[in-house]
């Protein structure tokens, strides 16, 4: 059953929320090593400065009933690959499986060609998340490469999958 949600931007008060469901090692342990856990409030802080440091805004709120319950963000990138931006995102594990990041996917990918220079969004699951491997296949993705072990993560190794969806042109 899918449950409501929207993307906003990331605000002060999303503080309590975000650490509450930030400090999770499920969901650390699918995010690249600049994702603590344990996840503090120093942290919180420190992401939500970032998060609201440049516009147009990349990173997004994902609220929950009026709660903030995860992020997600596009990041353009630089130089040769300029026209690339990478998607990143977790969720609170109380709304896995509900439908939500499916269509928060849809929606960012839908703002960043709305709002940024480019022509190709990737987004780079280890090889056992499963569900977000469904979840960017659900949304139009396309994989594109799979890399062995070439992610170190908690003391082990992890397949890395490249998905991707083009603007089009």
């Amino acid at each position: 059953m899918d449950i409501e949600f929207e993307l906003r931007p990331i605000r002060d008060s999303d503080l309590d929320a975000l650490v509450k469901y930030a400090d999770d090692p499920g969901v650390a342990g699918n995010l690249t090593n600049r994702f603590p856990n344990p996840y503090t409030k120093e942290d919180g802080i420190r992401f939500i400065k970032f998060a609201q440091s440049d516009g147009p805004e990349h990173i997004m709120a994902i609220s929950v009933n009026n709660e903030f319950s995860g992020a997600i963000g596009i990041h353009p990138m630089s130089d040769i690959f300029s026209r690339n931006a990478e998607l990143g995102y977790w969720l609170a594990r109380p709304y896995w499986g509900k439908g939500i990041m499916t269509t928060a996917i849809k929606q960012m990918v839908k703002y960043g060609f709305d709002n940024f220079e480019i022509d190709r969004i990737f987004a780079r699951p280890f090889g056992r998340n499963i569900a977000s491997q469904k979840a960017l296949e659900k949304a139009g993705f396309k994989l594109e490469a799979r890399f062995e072990n070439t992610i170190y993560k908690n003391r082990q190794y992890e397949d890395e999958l490249v998905y991707a969806v083009r603007k089009s042109l």
